[in-house]
């Protein structure tokens, strides 16, 4: 199948695909299924539905297969050419093609079917048929020219869709920057003097995060992921200092499990400044990652700081509604709509509060599907 990260590549670096990829099961079903009607519709104009029999359908239909199923597999073989080539050449060496195709398969059909029908041949030759042959490539030529300009309407189509993905991705993405800045540059500054290795680490730490925030909007190493939360999670322990403390419960997963870039950060930002710099003892942050029936289940949870049991209800109503803060509403809604870009409805972001503890949870499927 397609690699919807690989096909967004393409379409930043100014490269797109001119047909779509005809090799995959899909494809292949549908040409054997279009090819097959193909062969009914030519069988039925050339002798007629009351002259129509299984011996005349099974030999335009074995011949219209092979056609179909030749011209597919030598496009897959130039896609990556047509990818690089201008649309005018690389639709003429598609047409061509197909048409060449057709040619040798009308002279091979001829030769199979004088054998068959035991015709006697003339020094080592047969007689070719020249106005069934041109009735071939005439027929091919139309049809060719109508399934081929279809099917670089459609793979365009795709690209443009592709596009606009990455380009909403990119936007969404770049609304995320980690509100903390400020605060890390003052640690930062504290330490130069007394801790310069320890400044120097969390120089290094957020050089990673703002890098991470200025990448290329795809999906990522679910790994890599959590190494930069742990940066995260560092810069703000010198800050917070026991006020802030983090529990990992990472089950065994799969290897190469993606996650799209910068998603869990936001969140685990929301978590300490919703959660835990409100609280003068502050709090606990648990991450829980593992893979249940296909999906990859990340919940996180902070406490919640309620002022006292008698207006619990009314905090709990106004952190369900309206959210702890516009960037809180903001950096969650992002996060819902990157979710949704890469996976569709197969992903899911909620949120919950029991009692003094929110806890959100992220389900998307373990391999991407849909995009």
């Amino acid at each position: 199948m397609n690699d919807p990260s690989i096909a967004r590549k393409s379409a930043v670096h100014g490269t797109s695909d001119f047909l779509p990829d005809l090799c995959t099961s899909q494809a292949v079903f549908l040409l054997v299924l279009v090819a097959e009607l193909l062969a009914v519709l030519l069988t039925s104009a050339s002798v007629g539905l009351r002259q129509l029999n299984w011996d005349t359908l099974a030999l335009v239909s074995f011949q219209v297969q092979w056609i179909a199923l030749a011209s597919a597999a030598l496009l897959c073989r130039l896609r990556s050419y047509l990818r690089r080539s201008k649309p005018a050449l690389a639709g003429t060496v598609s047409y061509l093609l197909v048409l060449g195709v057709t040619l040798v398969m009308s002279i091979i059909g001829q030769w199979v079917l004088h054998l068959f029908e035991g015709r006697a041949l003339h020094n080592g030759l047969f007689a070719l048929d020249g106005w069934l042959l041109a009735s071939n490539l005439l027929t091919a030529a139309i049809l060719a020219g109508i399934v081929l300009r279809y099917l670089y309407l459609q793979q365009q189509l795709h690209n443009q869709q592709e596009a606009e993905l990455h380009a909403r991705i990119q936007a969404l993405q770049s609304r995320i920057r980690p509100h903390f800045l400020f605060n890390s540059m003052n640690s930062i500054a504290s330490l130069i003097a007394s801790d310069p290795d320890t400044a120097e680490r969390v120089v290094e730490d957020l050089s990673a995060l703002f890098r991470a925030s200025l990448a290329e909007p795809t999906l990522i190493p679910l790994e890599q992921e959590l190494t930069l939360c742990r940066h995260y999670l560092d810069i703000e322990k010198l800050r917070l200092g026991e006020r802030l403390r983090v529990e990992w419960e990472i089950a065994p997963l799969p290897n190469g499990l993606m996650i799209p870039g910068l998603l869990l950060q936001p969140l685990l930002e929301n978590a300490v400044f919703h959660g835990i710099e409100p609280l003068p003892k502050g709090g606990r942050i648990s991450i829980q990652i593992f893979v249940k029936k296909s999906q990859v289940v990340i919940k996180i949870t902070n406490p919640v700081p309620l002022a006292s049991p008698h207006n619990a209800s009314k905090n709990l109503g106004d952190a369900a509604s309206n959210g702890a803060s516009r960037h809180n509403r903001m950096a969650r809604a992002n996060i819902r709509h990157r979710l949704h870009a890469h996976y569709g409805a197969a992903a899911r972001l909620s949120n919950a509060i029991d009692r003094d503890t929110f806890t959100t949870l992220i389900t998307y499927p373990s391999t991407e599907q849909g995009k």
